[in-house]
């Protein structure tokens, strides 16, 4: 059944909830929601306190590791880790504690596909599926999603449909997909995607992007028939928001737990 994904994203080293759209490598167009006094690990802390599984720790440009890998010594083996990852380093972030590495940007050389990349990362994972989440975050275009990298600013040649959804699947255990353009706005989800994830995914998925109620939960798990997740960020209040509380999200889990 759907549940609450909570997040860690890191961008120069601190916790911050963003405008996904905005973010580039100028920092004058970078519109930030809310930058918060506390380190990642306070997060990691506070996640692994309530059990709130597969949370994903995203590392936005550089400058980002060591705060990463204080969150990740907060709950070895209970944190995903996202952003840089490489058939180079993928293993070394699973050796620092991380649960499951998240993989985009590096699938795409010269924004292409390219499926020779994804196996890489799997060889150096030992082949172990269970530790690789992909990440098919995308924009709209043209009535399309397209997924996009580097930091979301350059749209790649793969649709994200059934078909991209069933080549992949085989070579992870799940799928974290930000609506870029949804991100950090606090506007609503995009329902039509979070209803073609529902249909399309045989696998966990992660949806972001957008969200601002705490019923917005009941909206995912109706729409996709409880086979996606939601992450909440600059709607919660310990990321500065005022519409969406984490107890009521760790409730929530509770509820769909039966605890």
């Amino acid at each position: 059944m759907t549940k609450f994904r909570p997040c860690i994203d890191l961008h120069a080293g601190q916790v911050k909830q963003i405008v996904g759209g905005t973010l580039s490598d100028i920092d004058s167009d970078l519109k930030t929601n809310h930058t918060s006094k506390l380190p990642a690990s306070h997060f990691g802390n506070l996640y692994r306190e309530h059990g709130l599984n597969g949370a994903h720790v995203i590392m936005l440009g550089p400058g980002n590791e060591a705060a990463a890998q204080e969150a990740l010594k907060t709950w070895p083996g209970g944190l995903q880790l996202g952003g840089g990852i490489t058939a180079e380093n993928a293993r070394q972030w699973i050796e620092l504690g991380a649960e499951k590495v998240i993989v985009t940007s590096y699938l795409f050389p010269e924004v292409r596909f390219s499926l020779d990349r994804l196996r890489a990362v799997l060889v150096v994972l030992d082949n172990d599926v269970g530790k690789m989440v992909i990440d098919l975050s995308c924009r709209r275009t043209g009535g399309r999603w397209m997924v996009a990298m580097n930091k979301w600013q350059t749209l790649t040649d793969m649709e994200v449909n059934q078909e991209s959804i069933k080549l992949l699947e085989p070579y992870c255990s799940e799928f974290l997909i930000h609506a870029a353009d949804n991100e950090g706005l606090q506007s609503g989800i995009d329902k039509e995607l979070v209803t073609k994830l529902g249909e399309w995914c045989t696998k966990p998925v992660t949806y972001a992007g957008g969200a601002r109620h705490i019923q917005d939960l009941e909206l995912v798990k109706d729409l996709s028939a409880g086979r996606v997740d939601l992450t909440i960020g600059s709607a919660l209040d310990v990321f500065g928001g005022s519409s969406v509380t984490f107890d009521e999200c760790v409730r929530w889990n509770q509820q769909q737990s039966g605890r």
